[in-house]
């Protein structure tokens, strides 16, 4: 079950708000830092490319400084893990990129090949020949013969060949897999009516069917067992000689000379670690490596949500399950941050009452859980992030993913503040509000309260969202029961909790906002960009939404818009010859939220597999055309990208002899050449054609 909130949730919000919200503890050097710091980098296709900075780094002790570099490679040595993962060509094809952006003798000022360079940097963007949103191939600008001419014209030397394998064949090999819209067209199909395996181009399962993968996992299932692991997690399951076999990701498996090197750093991040506590964790997560065994992950996540002191703390593993469209294999991903003291008393006043917001749900009574158990929340501050964070990063994390841990252990969130400021700060002056928005009230409300509603918003989706509601006595994890449905209905419960309180006055009791004007910036950002302004990212010949977000906001939206038309609690307009969603009655439409919420828990403490189909199928999947149209065209003339991602800092060790007498932190501004330096450094796994 996916714990990650990705960026648009927040993203459109901050967007329309004009606010900017710096870091509560800023020494003046930084502040004079930030007031000069280029946030965006550059834009090209559907994307834009920033930079975050690291505010109290140079506040850190040596032995801090010494611990985040080593996370900070171990992080980065699980890349190629990624790439492989996205599907079987990627790194054939990321080597192939390489080698002709650094080694073709062509003319490099041709048309062709600032096409081709555009496609390569969208590549890199996405770990992958596919989209990293949309998760479609990515189709370059040029014919297959200009790849033949650039792999021809390029250092044999430097391509990754077959044995035996002339150059070619090699790009006569590789120009198919590129320019061909029939190989890999799609890497994460969720489209019920065909086999999601089979229509799927990930590299997580290999000859296998949807049935038979099912099949495999549903056997491994014990009703009676209270303390399940998350079967498949870390594996590639294949058919070989007519049997399922799984290949498991660890130093003596798969992925192993990766796993080697991330192990490595993990030993000495584990020789400077903060306390005892953290010292656990480190061990126990280079254990789980070593052995692959998911009993071993369990008591990894166990040790990482008993270390709440740290300052210093990092996610690296086989984490989130949506680039699986069975929901059970994990992508590799980093995150390395340091808690940002001043930030955190707001997120942390929010899990203190966690109990209270269980009791006061509209949950039906067997649905709450009776003991929120250890709900620890912080702000922090990102230092690098990895494999699946990367460059497309999340705002918020609440882990561990395993029910049982969640409900017997807790679990943590957190808010990514330096990538909410870099949006902010970035995304100042883009029309969008005035574009969608339907009167000056919405607009001058999102002015003042946007930026708050948003981190309202994914405070209580990660920390009283994720955590809350419980399952019935014997229902196994929402995974199986919900198979490819489960991500999708599990971001819209916790959007739902979220949105069920950001309108309640208990947050204006507790000092967290001023008053419900927030709540209502909040429902106005939310409806609106469910029913429409999430629709700037789907292309104009695409008539379904595929990602799980993207579902799970569109269900809410239009769910709510629905069931309240009765009472007009939501309207159409028009306006211009433009369409507006104008929410009439917010009070009514909190209720509709706490139906739809109760609904969804059901389903999910039940295991209901047809009632959750249904819901997604009939509101979270098909696109209006009309509506969709009309988005895109008026999207089109704010020349915004819809898509944003991170050049990530670099931690540059300074040594005295063979230790470490200081850790600098540097910006890149790059993304080109920081992707290049990547693969230099960062490269190892063998290619396997």
């Amino acid at each position: 079950m996916k714990k990650i909130l990705y960026t648009l949730t927040a993203l459109l919000t901050i967007i329309m708000s004009q606010s900017c919200q710096q870091p509560a503890q800023e020494t003046k050097k930084e502040t004079a830092v930030a007031d000069t710091f280029k946030y965006a980098s550059e834009q090209f296709a559907d994307l834009r490319i920033l930079r975050y900075q690291v505010p109290g780094f140079e506040e850190l002790s040596l032995k801090q400084k010494e611990l985040l570099y080593y996370l900070y490679e171990a992080a980065l040595c699980g890349r190629d893990i990624f790439w492989d993962q996205n599907g079987k060509y990627n790194l054939t094809v990321r080597k192939t990129l390489e080698a002709i952006i650094e080694t073709y003798k062509g003319d490099k000022n041709a048309e062709d090949f600032n096409k081709f360079m555009i496609y390569a940097k969208r590549v890199f963007f996405s770990s992958g020949i596919h989209h990293h949103y949309s998760t479609n191939k990515i189709q370059p600008d040029f014919k297959a013969e200009y790849i033949t001419s650039l792999v021809m014209n390029s250092d044999a030397s430097r391509l990754p060949l077959n044995a035996n394998e002339s150059v070619e064949a090699f790009a006569t090999r590789v120009s198919d897999i590129i320019c061909n819209p029939a190989v890999a067209p799609k890497r994460v199909s969720l489209d019920s009516k065909n086999d999601l395996l089979k229509s799927s181009a990930m590299n997580y399962y290999e000859g296998v069917s949807q049935k038979e993968a099912e099949s495999f996992y549903k056997s491994f299932v014990n009703p009676s067992d209270t303390t399940p692991v998350m079967f498949g997690l870390n594996s590639k399951l294949v058919k070989e000689n007519g049997k399922l076999v799984e290949k498991v990701w660890k130093i003596d498996g798969m992925y192993g000379s990766a796993i080697t090197k991330i192990v490595g750093w993990l030993a000495k991040a584990e020789q400077v670690a903060e306390n005892e506590q953290q010292k656990k964790v480190i061990s126990a997560l280079i254990k789980y490596y070593q052995t692959g065994d998911l009993k071993d992950f369990d008591a990894y996540s166990i040790e990482w949500v008993k270390d709440t002191e740290s300052r210093i703390d990092f996610v690296n593993g086989f984490i989130e399950v949506y680039g699986d469209p069975l929901g059970n294999k994990a992508s590799y991903e980093s995150v390395v941050s340091i808690k940002d003291l001043e930030a955190t008393k707001r997120i942390k006043t929010i899990s203190d009452n966690a109990q209270w917001f269980e009791d006061n749900s509209p949950l039906m009574p067997e649905h709450k859980k009776k003991n929120v158990k250890g709900i620890s929340a912080k702000v922090i501050t990102a230092v690098v992030e990895a494999g699946d964070a990367a460059p497309s990063t999340p705002i918020g994390v609440n882990l561990p993913n395993s029910n049982w841990i969640r409900e017997q252990h807790g679990s943590k969130s957190v808010n990514i503040g330096n990538i909410v400021k870099s949006y902010n700060e970035s995304s100042k002056g883009s029309g969008l509000r005035e574009e969608f928005y339907f009167n000056k009230e919405m607009i001058d409300r999102a002015d003042q309260f946007g930026s708050l509603a948003a981190d309202l918003h994914t405070d209580m989706h990660e920390v009283i969202g994720h955590a809350s509601g419980q399952l019935n006595p014997g229902i196994a994890d929402p995974s199986i029961t919900l198979k490819n449905y489960a991500s999708t209905l599990e971001e819209a419960r916790a959007d739902l909790v979220a949105l069920y309180y950001v309108y309640d006055k208990k947050l204006v009791d507790i000092g967290v906002m001023p008053s419900l004007e927030v709540g209502k910036a909040e429902y106005d950002n939310y409806i609106n960009n469910g029913l429409m302004i999430q629709l700037t990212r789907i292309p104009a010949d695409e008539h379904q939404l595929e990602e799980a977000h993207m579902r799970n906001r569109q269900l809410v939206a239009a769910w709510a818009f629905e069931k309240g038309a009765a009472d007009s609690v939501i309207v159409k307009k028009q306006k211009d010859g433009k369409s507006y969603f104008v929410i009439n009655n917010y009070e009514k439409l909190r209720v509709l939220f706490g139906d739809l919420l109760r609904e969804i828990q059901r389903i999910k403490s039940e295991g209901d597999f047809k009632a959750g189909k249904d819901l997604v199928e009939n509101y979270g999947v098909k696109v209006d055309p009309e509506i969709h149209k009309e988005v895109l065209e008026r999207f089109s003339k704010l020349g915004i990208a819809p898509y944003k991602g991170f050049i990530q800092p670099r931690l540059v060790p300074v040594m005295d002899g063979d230790k470490i007498k200081d850790v600098k932190i540097e910006y890149p501004a790059n993304f080109l050449e920081q992707m290049l330096y990547y693969g230099k450094n960062y490269s190892f796994l063998p290619v396997i054609n």
